[in-house]
């Protein structure tokens, strides 16, 4: 594996190193003055000062964007990336291509030919890859003078850094320094007798379920008809309920299961070697059980929409988004879903701490293709909940969900990011023992698991919208969404942290 960092902020279902807001210690003035100066300085910067900068940033504003930068922090992150640069380009909203739009084909030229300028070579010489869908390229940049060349250009919407895999969050002021588990996890645990029970023909149905009246929902509809797509780790190839028995038992035997990979497992931004369709992380494979596990006579767990299709796409290695390869995948496979009539709704339970433009351009284009994306609102130490809702999740075209205790009222899950984006919670964790949380399917064949965080609150939520379209299956997804904010605990109120609250399953299939 070519990872050389470990990302301490949260994301999807994952605990990752704690920090705090008041422990972001550091000696360098970023004033308003010395950014003027670094704006104009030619100096590049170490990965350790490049970071340092962005842990200020996030100290002053709970944010951070390339966009703000200066100039030689940008170039820096890009050295350092690869040297590889991915570049926006058109006008604010150009996120993808109009057909027979020159202007947007001009634009694309008149920036590669600032590139080519500026770095004394020939347009033909230069190292570049183009999107066929969204308004961006990839491109080796190695000079500070294109960096600003290119920032007075009118034509470019963004420019980052999108190979710069090295920055973490500093740790709590004398705390232990503790890796990531990125998500990932194969082994399975023992699920206690309390955190599930049985329904017919013999499938473990999940305490959590409970709260949103899922079994009651069935009565009415299961999912059938409805294709979830699955943007994740992809599937276990070692869980045959999520393969060849996809229509074990109760489960219709016309339903699908597809898989795809996007992900490019490679310390090269050219190579074009995917890595397959399979898991090789466990996340995915929780995600997809969540969502659409088949109910099976196997005393395995089922998922709330048993009857939905799936498409899955492995289009990361793990929840992080924080290199190249997986923004890349992530993005094409949102692309692929965007121009599949059969898919309706996209669950995304993975991120990063700021926004990302080739995925952020690829949610806009699979939103304007009618899809309903779900994606989580983020996961971590509660030493870090200080951090708002991630990205993709704070997007205006993603419903972000967030996860909540079965304490009485709303209590945040002691890993589980909230903030204004956020519009439905999911009970997914008992108030008095954080590792008991929601039953899933194991990575290997008779094998359970648990599973909690934003994550398979996430994964709940698109399974619950499954059922609402296969009972609706004319409704456009702004009628989906609406009758999911109608039958949740607290509509017609929006809380500032917890949304529209608890939606009741049952109640949205009426």
């Amino acid at each position: 594996m070519r990872k050389q960092f470990i990302l301490a902020v949260a994301l999807g279902g994952i605990m990752v190193t704690g920090c705090t807001k008041d422990s972001l210690e550091d000696s360098t003035d970023y004033t308003s003055e010395n950014l003027l100066l670094e704006q104009q300085s030619d100096e590049l910067l170490t990965i350790k000062e490049i970071n340092n900068y962005i842990d200020r940033t996030f100290y002053k504003n709970d944010a951070f964007d390339w966009a703000d930068a200066p100039a030689n922090v940008l170039w820096s992150a890009t050295v350092h990336g690869h040297n590889i640069l991915t570049i926006g380009y058109g006008e604010q909203g150009d996120s993808y291509r109009i057909p027979g739009d020159r202007r947007l084909e001009n634009d694309k030229e008149e920036i590669l030919n600032i590139v080519a300028n500026t770095s004394n070579t020939s347009r033909n010489d230069l190292n570049v890859s183009e999107d066929e869908i969204l308004n961006l390229v990839d491109v080796e940049v190695t000079d500070l003078a294109t960096i600003r060349a290119l920032r007075a250009s009118p034509n470019v919407r963004y420019l980052e850094p999108n190979g710069y895999s090295f920055y973490e969050l500093k740790p709590l002021s004398g705390a232990t320094q503790q890796r990531s588990s990125s998500g990932c996890g194969m082994g399975g645990q023992t699920v206690q007798g309390a955190d599930y029970r049985t329904v017919s023909p013999n499938a473990k149905f999940s305490w959590t379920y409970d709260y949103h009246n899922i079994e009651q929902a069935w009565s009415k509809s299961t999912g059938a008809g409805v294709t979830v797509g699955v943007i994740d780790t992809g599937i276990s190839d070692s869980q045959p309920l999520l393969s060849s028995k996809f229509d074990d038992a109760v489960s219709i035997n016309s339903r699908t299961v597809q898989k795809y990979g996007t992900f490019i497992d490679s310390p090269w931004w050219w190579s074009n070697n995917y890595d397959g369709p399979n898991d090789k992380c466990g996340h995915g494979t929780s995600m997809i059980s969540t969502i659409a596990a088949p109910r099976n006579d196997e005393n395995r767990a089922v998922g709330v929409a048993y009857n939905c299709n799936i498409v899955s796409y492995r289009g990361t290695e793990d929840v992080l988004l924080n290199d190249y390869h997986e923004r890349k995948g992530v993005s094409n496979a949102l692309k692929a879903l965007g121009n599949r009539s059969d898919v309706k709704i996209i669950s995304m339970s993975i991120g990063y701490p700021w926004s990302i433009g080739n995925v952020k351009d690829a949610v806009k284009y699979a939103n304007n293709k009618g899809k309903l994306i779900f994606a989580a609102g983020g996961t971590s130490f509660d030493l870090t909940n200080w951090y708002p809702v991630i990205f993709p999740a704070s997007m205006s075209e993603a419903v972000a969900v967030t996860g909540i205790t079965d304490a009485p009222g709303y209590n945040q899950c002691d890993s589980c990011h909230d903030g204004n984006e956020i519009e439905f919670t999911v009970v997914m964790q008992r108030d008095t023992n954080n590792s008991r949380t929601g039953v899933t399917l194991g990575f290997y064949n008779g094998q359970d698991d648990y599973v909690g965080g934003s994550s398979v609150a996430t994964a709940t939520t698109a399974g619950i919208a499954a059922l609402v379209w296969a009972k609706y299956p004319n409704w456009s997804k702004e009628q989906v969404l609406n009758r999911m904010r109608e039958s949740a605990a607290l509509y017609p109120n929006k809380d500032s942290n917890y949304g529209y609250g608890n939606i009741d399953a049952n109640q949205a299939v009426q």
